[in-house]
């Protein structure tokens, strides 16, 4: 196919968001899902079936409502993790305008906390879904850091190491998510832990994502429409 013929057939897809992306074949994944992975999976999806998210209600935002879609957006799927994992200690990375960050706190454990990170405050965003009262109790707080630069998880090493579950929803530049996961891999994350990545069919995801090692599932029927990936960090590929 020529570049001429690619152009005409991506403008004929009727969509309001398009993106380029790549299929590749899987009998050469480096990565297989775990038997744990698996049941996680099933499980969530089977509870974001029913999931309702009034944390959203009444909020100031006039963002699009991308949190009404599901399947094709991951705010009820991440809602659903919270509530299968029932994790004490979250992490996202990316904190943008907030909708993912109240997806992860809406279930979240009496005794359980949010970190969300990012390189800008939160009510920096014009259209930020987050109020002051979202962090007066303190289990939800954000950290103003760059978690991908070398050595720049260091001083949240412990934060990372009790973490359950990270998600991690970056700029997809190509460069980001890949010096996350480098970052990741010098910590002794728990035994358990989920590491959430959104965006992996993005054309400057597919590469990163393929190179993933641990156990891992493309969960993107059920998720993000654009890439939602699921990694059982010390998981071993028993399917």
């Amino acid at each position: 196919m020529t570049l001429d013929e690619l152009n005409r057939k991506f403008a004929e897809v009727p969509a309001r968001h398009k993106e380029v992306s790549i299929i590749a074949s899987m009998d050469d994944e480096p990565a297989r899902p775990s038997r744990r992975l698996m049941d996680i999976a099933l499980q969530a999806v089977s509870v974001a079936i029913d999931v309702a998210l009034p944390i959203y209600e009444g909020r100031a935002s006039k963002e699009p409502h991308w949190f009404d879609t599901w399947p094709g957006e991951h705010y009820r799927l991440l809602a659903a993790l919270v509530r299968t994992l029932k994790p004490k200690t979250v992490i996202e990375i990316g904190t943008f305008t907030g909708m993912g960050t109240l997806a992860l706190a809406q279930d979240l454990q009496p005794s359980g906390t949010l970190t969300t990170f990012d390189l800008l405050a939160w009510n920096s965003f014009a259209d930020t879904w987050l109020a002051p009262a979202d962090f007066s109790e303190g289990r939800v707080r954000q950290v103003l850091h760059d978690i991908s630069t070398p050595g720049g998880i260091e001083p949240h090493r412990a934060l990372f190491e009790s973490a359950d579950l990270i998600f991690v929803d970056g700029p997809k530049d190509g460069r980001t998510e890949a010096d996350i996961l480098v970052n990741l891999s010098t910590l002794n994350l728990s035994r358990n832990v989920v590491v959430v990545f959104d965006d992996i069919r993005v054309v400057n995801m597919i590469d990163i994502w393929r190179r993933v090692a641990q156990p891992k599932l493309d969960l993107t029927s059920f998720g993000h429409w654009s890439g939602t990936g699921l990694i059982d960090w010390n998981g071993t590929s028993d399917l």
